[in-house]
């Protein structure tokens, strides 16, 4: 199941970050980190102190093609999950998904 981007902050992050930008591919790493770091320490601070946090940001030119991302892990489906947001803008897409793997 995925969590609400909403709940978890993700879309914020991302619109915080990006709104208003025109891609720049050579600031387009930096960006994926700070959206990286930010996403982290947002959707720590609900709590999460048991969970393990992985943050997967992705950034590129937007020229009406598409994009397909996959991901594959093992997990408990009753305690581990993820969110995710995609933001599109005028010149830009990125995706941010945030696993969350309880840690027993």
């Amino acid at each position: 199941a995925v969590v609400s981007t909403q709940s978890t902050g993700i879309q914020d992050v991302i619109n915080e970050h990006l709104t208003n930008k025109t891609y720049d591919p050579d600031q387009a790493p930096t960006w994926c980190k700070n959206i990286t770091e930010a996403v982290k320490e947002r959707v720590k601070q609900l709590g999460m102190e048991r969970y393990k946090l992985a943050v997967n940001v992705v950034i590129g030119e937007q020229r009406g093609q598409g994009i397909k991302v996959g991901c594959r892990c093992f997990w408990d489906s009753d305690t581990d999950n993820y969110a995710q947001y995609f933001y599109m803008g005028e010149t830009m897409f990125c995706l941010a998904t945030a696993f969350g793997v309880f840690f027993y």
